[in-house]
């Protein structure tokens, strides 16, 4: 009798230790799963982020944070309402063990929990910032490649583009499609307007332009800026630069993405 009582204890025994082994088992299972989706894995993180953080003696500091697929990431901030400094800053960037939050490898070493197309600054303790200024420190994936971006000229038939404020403004345009496919931007001296549809194949056509007709001393640059805008057919992309071209010639002008004007 006691032998069939010893028995059935260490039957008890194994079959719970059994159930607790797949317990455990299951548990890990389920965290390996989690694991697998995480934000490194799951998202198309990579791209340009920005947003204007608080800031205690100006305006907000305008910030644009562009992470790379090879863990190197590059900041640039400006102070509103200051001096127009650009601060840039650049390195590299590693993720948490959960995959949900990075860290630049700078200075500050700042953390980021990153979402879906966008980002959120952490606290020094990589916590969440909370309160009334909570929403200031979201940053705001930037999507589209070619429109709503502001794009300055930098270069004109394969010259470079020398931009003196005292002569007048820096050249950009900005092409607007939720505003019925408009165009506008500044030529150099005068404001310029139209239209702008795109085709497949990255043709784009220009058309209804018009510009204000302000007289400033060098008229040069907007003279050749306007005919390349009434002579373009086509684009290309790369990057942070974007080229207006004729057929498959020389490009008719280079522009880069300006994030702060």
């Amino acid at each position: 009798m006691k032998l069939i009582k010893i028995s059935l204890i260490i039957l008890t025994i194994a079959l719970s230790s059994c159930s607790t082994k797949k317990k455990i088992s299951e548990k890990k299972v389920e965290e390996t799963v989690i694991d697998m989706h995480n934000s490194m894995n799951s998202l198309d993180w990579s791209g340009t982020y920005q947003g204007n953080l608080p800031c205690a003696d100006c305006e907000g500091i305008q910030t644009v944070l562009i992470l790379n697929n090879d863990l190197t990431f590059l900041k640039k901030s400006k102070y509103l309402g200051k001096k127009d400094t650009i601060f840039e800053d650049k390195g590299s960037f590693s993720w948490s063990k959960t995959g949900q939050i990075i860290t630049l490898n700078n200075q500050n070493t700042e953390h980021y929990f990153v979402g879906e197309n966008r980002i959120w600054k952490l606290d020094e303790n990589g916590n969440k910032i909370t309160g009334d200024l909570a929403q200031q420190y979201i940053f705001n994936k930037q999507n589209s490649q070619l429109t709503d971006r502001h794009w300055k000229l930098v270069e004109l038939y394969g010259q470079k583009v020398d931009f003196d404020k005292k002569k007048g403004k820096q050249p950009y345009l900005i092409l607007r499609p939720e505003e019925e496919n408009k165009i506008y931007g500044n030529a150099g001296c005068n404001r310029f307007f139209g239209t702008f549809e795109l085709k497949e194949g990255n043709q784009i056509v220009f058309s209804q332009l018009g510009a204000t007709k302000m007289y400033c001393p060098n008229m040069e640059t907007e003279t050749q800026f306007l005919k390349v805008l009434n002579t373009a057919d086509n684009y290309s992309l790369n990057g942070e630069t974007m080229t207006l071209n004729k057929a498959k010639m020389a490009p008719l002008a280079k522009f880069e993405v300006a994030y702060f004007y």
